[in-house]
């Protein structure tokens, strides 16, 4: 923050006025977001950079509803109107207007080869997140970013607006909280316990505007996915924003997809200040944790998948930014592979990218002779409920076990719902028993 900031140091509690190097917005907040900026700085102004702007429709796209479609085509207007760089569209015609066909359904592909499905997870995939920038976006889980040594935080439409036209925002520096990771994860353990367990430990709002600085030898031994799981959650505590010190694990991952999509590959990492002062500090040892689950009605809420064999489920879930890349469905595969779930389950990969992934190892067969339900259209979908024909969205009370991200009444659809939030590994055993189950009893 400092350097982008242009000052030789800042220190919690500074406002500075920083230097953005990526703005992101997608369809439910990005007509907003330009209403503002035209509002403010005139129908016929430019914006400040149209090569830091990245646009990702990825919210309400595959369903009917009228509104939602058109969200996406003022999407596509402003992005020809401006001439931005980076708008991956549902439809390949710029001059076309996304309508989705509702007898084709959500399951059977109904997007074009820009479509790059969910906004996080397409922004690593596409090479949009570097060591040492300050990416900001129009959604609160923009700081799963921070897993690649960046400042990311989400921010609302009238802050995005400003910086539309300016490239800077004033932002606060945060305190910073400190997560040491020792040992490794256990058999039936995976990251989305780890982030689980951190926030039931705080509690959902124990890190409210400030940094979760996540190090030691446990979190450098995470692969990137795992660390993006970690980091997206961050939000889930009320955190300002997560972080990764970055390593080789992080420049190997950016070099790659920075190189492949032909977006910028210069980075600047900043690494960790030997003399870290930190408002709060505690160690976690990764072999004592257990696979875990976040009840019902937030994130803090925390139990052992072991503990809650007793309620019984009528849905299962695998998808979003949180839950839906390439390792969590070889993870959830890896559970039901030769069996039958016993509650309807439903799978929506994150990206196009992880729907490749999953065919080339057969892995998305192994999912649909399970009886999963897999849809080809990536995207949010049921994660935060969406209109009434959204694929997956609970439209009556329901119970459901999701590898998604927040679990507030009414998020994945009906206010009297319920969510419970684990790992893929919990979610795909609890698939197969319809009650909450540790899936450590399906893993040898």
């Amino acid at each position: 923050m400092a350097r982008a900031a242009g000052k030789t140091a800042v220190k919690p509690g500074d406002n500075v006025w920083v230097n953005v190097d990526v703005l992101m917005t997608h369809d439910v907040c990005g007509p907003g977001t330009i209403g503002v900026f035209k509002r403010e700085f005139g129908q016929d102004a430019k914006v400040w950079d149209k090569n830091k702007i990245v646009i990702i429709p990825d919210h309400y796209i595959f369903t009917a509803d009228s509104k939602s479609n058109r969200n996406v085509d003022i999407l596509r207007d402003f992005v020809r109107e401006q001439g931005l760089k980076y708008f991956y569209d549902v439809i390949d015609d710029p001059n076309g207007h996304w309508v989705f066909d509702a007898a084709k359904g959500p399951m059977k592909r109904q997007y074009g080869d820009s479509f790059a499905g969910v906004c996080h997870t397409a922004l690593a995939a596409k090479g949009h997140t570097r060591p040492g920038e300050i990416l900001l976006g129009t959604d609160s889980h923009t700081c799963m970013a921070g897993a690649f040594g960046e400042f990311a935080t989400g921010i609302g439409n009238t802050d995005a607006g400003f910086v539309l036209g300016t490239g800077k925002l004033l932002l606060k520096v945060p305190e910073t909280m400190r997560f040491r990771l020792e040992g490794k994860m256990q058999k039936g353990v995976m990251a989305k316990d780890i982030i689980l367990h951190v926030i039931g430990d705080i509690g959902f709002d124990g890190a409210t505007y400030r940094a979760m600085q996540f190090d030691g030898p446990g979190a450098s031994s995470l692969n990137m996915d795992d660390r993006m799981t970690i980091a997206n959650m961050a939000i889930e505590a009320g955190g300002k924003n997560g972080i990764f010190e970055p390593d080789q694990t992080t420049f190997d991952y950016v070099n790659e997809r920075t190189k492949f999509n032909g977006t910028k590959t210069a980075y600047d990492p900043i690494f960790c200040d030997k003399d870290q002062r930190f408002f709060y500090d505690k160690t976690f040892d990764l072999t004592k944790l257990e696979p875990t689950v976040a009840c019902h009605p937030n994130p803090g809420v925390r139990k052992l998948a072991k503990e809650l064999g007793n309620i019984a489920l009528d849905r299962a879930y695998i998808g979003s930014c949180t839950g839906g890349k390439s390792s969590d469905f070889f993870a959830f595969a890896q559970i039901v592979k030769g069996k039958k779930v016993k509650i309807d389950t439903f799978g929506v990969p994150a990206t196009p990218e992880v729907i490749a992934d999953l065919r080339a190892a057969n892995v998305w067969q192994v999912l649909v002779d399970a009886g999963v339900q897999m849809s080809e259209n990536p995207g949010c979908a049921a994660c935060l409920g969406g209109p009434a024909d959204t694929f997956g969205r609970m439209n009556k009370p329901m119970k459901c076990i999701s590898a998604t991200n927040r679990n507030f009444p009414g998020r994945m659809g009906h206010l009297e719902s319920q969510v419970f939030l684990a790992s893929p590994y919990t979610v795909a055993a609890s698939a197969l028993t319809g009650k909450i189950t540790d899936p450590r009893e399906y893993l040898s």
